[in-house]
Formats: structure tokens, sequence, C-alpha cells
């Protein structure tokens, strides 16, 4: 539950001034519901006593009825406000979670990065945030107001009508709605969380089944991802069932718990008439009071009954990052640059994250400006782990690797991403134009930049052929072949014009002729950029003025 009071604070604080507005207008909902019918309880039974007196053409019924309208279209209009400022709070501390997660995201390690871009991770990501938007609107909020309410009609009771029977209805729904909403949330939590579970699993395999629709065809799976997808569906729906149950069977017990304390007032009233303590129309007041305060209760069992889902999202997303977190510091003053130095790597020794055995091991080499490096070797001999280390945003064992003149370690990270850029073999493109996915890189890019960087890597004639740079590309790029976006990928890469450009597998997908192309390109578009690139391609070796095999520095020993 620790995690789901930080969730709380967070979004509390997030925007604290429309949180607190919102409050406050659930509250006054709540005390002018329960003085419209108080009152309203009141007027009808000091008329008709007044009637029975034969005193009735003096009963003031001007004021008593002006209330009754007041309470009545100031309830309304508070139930407005109270509506679109708790909806309108609770949209900006989901916006202020969102940047929250993000921020968190950032201390992660690379390899733990790259496996949340799975739909499974990042449906399980979206859910989560989805889930905590109830922890404001239908946890805290609805039980503080209900807790204030209880107090204010506890208070007007006690001097309106009598202290017993302010008692009678506060102790009355205290006890009996804490024991039952208690065990709504104790019996809900494992139900809730299988739900929860139960639609992930279905959600990511109907996803699965969209995308590999034609290979489940041609392999003639269709009928056993249908019954898997059948299986899934059957276990959300029986979680969903018991949970309704639960709410229902809470909804009626919450039920009989009003009626019982009202009963139990409307007991206490007769004795206290009877004494003499209490009139009727001030009888009438507390009955009507304990039965208007069921609205406090009822919608609380909804909010509990999903409090099982909303502790797991709290600690899936206030959970610490995974080890291995990324070296370079976050802020602090770029170090003392050469940009005649490009880089260089100095007896380098590197593992696999999670990996006890060495996967490199005194690896030395170095790259001037204007001078492309190929990284050759088999698959799983470290190119993409190489990378990664170059770039600062991968674990190094032992050895030195100078950026510009200066050591890795003292880069500040933001420093450095204006001089390095990686581009890595999947690189995420996003629904846009084509021009909004190279603005990304240089947000005041003109039309005619964009077009040249474009002719760099061999794709504008596949852009003109689309409709230009409005050409509406759909999630992830779709409508791009994987050659045509690894190259709009590269190509607002290249719009960075770093100094150090590290390249993997940069034309993978391509045939011969469009690789040399690229290529060619790129070196013209940078003639001033060290490049390294790691790749098996003939390609794009020619193009480049050295090669550094790795398989020279695998160790025997080396846990590949």
């Amino acid at each position: 539950m620790r995690a789901l009071w930080r969730i709380f604070r967070l979004l509390w604080t997030a925007d604290a001034w429309a949180m607190w507005r919102g409050a406050a207008l659930t509250v006054v909902v709540l005390i002018m519901g329960a003085a419209l019918l108080g009152l309203s309880g009141w007027f009808i039974t000091a008329t008709g006593l007044a009637g029975i007196a034969g005193i009735g053409i003096a009963f003031d019924v001007f004021r008593p009825s002006a209330g009754v309208r007041f309470l009545a279209l100031g309830r309304a209009g508070a139930r407005y406000g109270e509506r679109l400022l708790t909806h309108d709070a609770t949209l900006r501390a989901l916006a202020a979670l969102r940047i929250t997660l993000m921020h968190r995201l950032e201390h992660w390690p690379i390899d733990a990065l790259r496996r949340l871009r799975g739909g499974t991770a990042l449906t399980r990501i979206t859910a989560d945030v989805d889930a905590l938007d109830g922890v404001a609107l239908r946890l805290a909020l609805p039980v503080a107001a209900a807790l204030i309410t209880h107090a204010v009609a506890f208070a007007m009771l006690s001097w309106l009508s009598d202290p017993v029977v302010a008692a009678a209805i506060g102790l009355g729904y205290l006890i009996g709605g804490m024991v039952i909403l208690l065990r709504v949330a104790l019996r809900t939590f494992a139900p809730s969380t299988e739900a929860e579970a139960a639609m992930q699993t279905l959600r990511q395999r109907a996803i699965g089944l969209f995308r590999g629709q034609r290979e489940a065809i041609l392999q003639g799976l269709i009928p056993s991802w249908r019954a898997r997808i059948d299986a899934e569906e059957a276990r959300a729906r029986a979680a969903q069932d018991r949970l309704d149950r639960i709410d229902t069977a809470a909804g009626l017990a919450l039920t009989a718990m009003v009626g019982l304390v009202t009963a139990l007032v409307l007991g206490l009233s007769g004795g206290l008439i009877a004494s003499g303590r209490i009139d009727a129309a001030q009888a009438a007041i507390g009955v009507f009071v304990a039965l208007a305060l069921a609205e406090t209760v009822m919608p609380l069992r909804r909010g509990l009954a999903e409090i099982g889902r909303m502790r797991d999202a709290a600690g899936r997303v206030m959970a610490p990052a995974p080890q291995g977190a990324r070296p370079l510091p976050a802020g602090g003053a770029a170090p003392a640059t050469d940009r005649a130095a490009g880089l260089e790597v100095r007896d380098l020794d590197l593992a696999r994250p999670g990996r006890a055995g060495l996967l490199l091991r005194g690896l030395s080499f170095s790259a001037a400006p204007g001078e492309m490096l190929a990284l050759s070797g088999a698959s799983g001999s470290g190119k993409s782990t190489l990378l990664d280390a170059l770039a600062g945003i991968g674990p190094i064992q032992a050895g030195e690797v100078r950026v510009l003149g200066a050591s890795l370690g003292d880069w500040p990270e933001p420093a450095l991403r204006r001089h390095l850029t990686l581009l890595p073999q999947r690189s995420a493109l996003l629904g846009g134009t084509v021009l909004d996915n190279l603005q990304i890189a240089r947000p005041e890019l003109s039309e005619d930049a964009a077009w040249e960087v474009l002719r760099a890597v061999a794709l504008d004639g596949v852009i003109h052929g689309r409709g230009g740079l409005q050409a509406r590309l759909g999630e992830g790029g779709a409508g791009l072949s994987g050659g045509e976006s690894r190259r709009l990928a590269l190509a607002r890469a290249l719009l960075r014009r770093p100094d150090i450009l590290l390249l993997d597998e940069p034309t993978e997908g391509l045939d011969d002729p469009t690789a040399r192309r690229v290529v060619a390109g790129l070196r013209r578009y940078l003639p001033q950029a060290t490049i390294i690139a790691a790749t098996h391609r003939t390609a794009e070796m020619e193009g480049a003025d050295r090669r550094v095999d790795l398989e020279k520095y695998i160790p025997k020993t080396g846990v590949l």
C-alpha cells in the first residue's frame, strides 16, 4: 500500500489547487444533498403539524421553500462543477504521472528499456497508468468527502435535533460502512488482480494474432489462436463476474445498513419525542438525513473493488530501476573538447549485461574526424554491445573510451548527446507526416533541408512518390517498408550533425547498390564526422576507411 500512497501524493501535488477545488465541491455536493433532504423532511412535517394545530395561516412557508429551492439548484450546480473540476484535476495528474514515469525510465539500463519496446510491456504500462486514474477520483476524494460530510452532519444534527440522534447516525454509518467496505476491499484483491492479468493476456494475444495473421493463416494456426483467445476471455469474464457479484452484494448490504440506521433513528426519535426533548419536525430532520447520507457510502464500493488492481499498478509504476543503471551523470559542465581527436578506445573489456564472462577483451582502436570505421564480426560477437558502451548507455568492465579528447565518464549525458548520436538496429518512427518525424531531430527544419537529408540517404524518390514531406505515416512508421523506415531514421540521426555517429547495421534490408549510395551519401552529408558502423555487409565495409574484426578480441572463456 505504500506505493499506492506515493501515487496519491504524486497525483495530488501535480495540481494541488485543482484537487482542492474539486474536493471542496465534492463535500459541498454531499452536504447540500443531506441538507436538502433534512430540510424537506422538516418542512413537510412542520407544515402538517401547523395545519393540525390550526395555525397554518401563520406558518412561514416562504423561507423554508426558498431554502429547498436554493439547495436543489445549488446541489445541481455544485455537482456539475465537481465533475468538471475533479476530472480536470485527474487528467492533469495523469499527465504528470506519465511524465514522472518517463523520468524514472531515463535511469533504466538500456537493455531493460529495449525489453519495454515489446507489445507486452507497452500494453502493461498503458494499462497501469489508466488503472491509477481512479486513485484520486474513485478512492481518495470520495473517502475524504464522506468523512468530512459525516462530521458536519454530526455537528448540525446535535444542534438542530439531538446528540443521541447524531451519534446513532454517525456510529451506525462508521461501524456498518467500515465493516462492509473493508470486506469488499479484502474480497476483491484477488479477483481484481486476476481480471486485470487476464485482460492483459487477452490484449497481447489479440495483438499477436493481428500482427502475425498472415503467418497464422499460412500455417493453419487460426483455430489454435482462437482457442487461446477464447480461454483468456473466459478467464477474464469469470473474474469480472466475481467482482460484479461482490459489488452487488456490497450494494445490498449498504442499502440494508442505511435502512437499519434509519429505523434506529426513527425509534430513538420516537422516544425523544415522548420525553419532550424534540418535536416531530426535529425528528424528521434526523430520519431524512440518515437516508440522505447513503450517498456518501454507495460510491465507495466501486473504488474499493478496484483497489487490488490499483495497488498492483502502483507497485509496478513506482518500482525501483533494474540493476545496471546508466553510468553517465545527468548534469554538469561539459569537459574540454578537442574536435580533432575523434573517438579513441583503449584496452576495453566488455561483458553482456547480466552475464559474468567477458564478451570482448583488450579492444583498442581510434577513428579520426572524417573517417569511417567498420566493426565486423559474426552475429553475437558484441557489435551492438560495443556501440552501447561507446554511446555511454552500456557498462564497461575495464579500459577507457575517449570522446573528442575527454574520457567518456567525464561527459554529462545532455552534453554528450550534442556531440554523439547512436542509431540502434531498432529505431522508432511516429505516426504523423514524414516532416514531423524529421523535425524531432531539428524542430526548425525547413523543407529544403529535409529534402537534402533525404537525398543523402537515397530516400527522396520514395518520399516524392508517396506524396512528399506531408505524406502521413501510420503508427510506428506504418506505410514504409523496413528498409525505408530505417533510412528515415538514419536521416533523422544525420540532422543532428554529430561529431561522432554510431550506426548499427545502417543499411540492413537494402540491396547492395542502394546500400552503397546510402553510405556515400551519409559521408558526403557529414564530411567531418567520425563514423563507426557495426556491420556484416560488404557494401558498408567497402565504403569504410578501415575495419576492426571483433572476433579477434573474443576471449576463449567468454560467455556469448
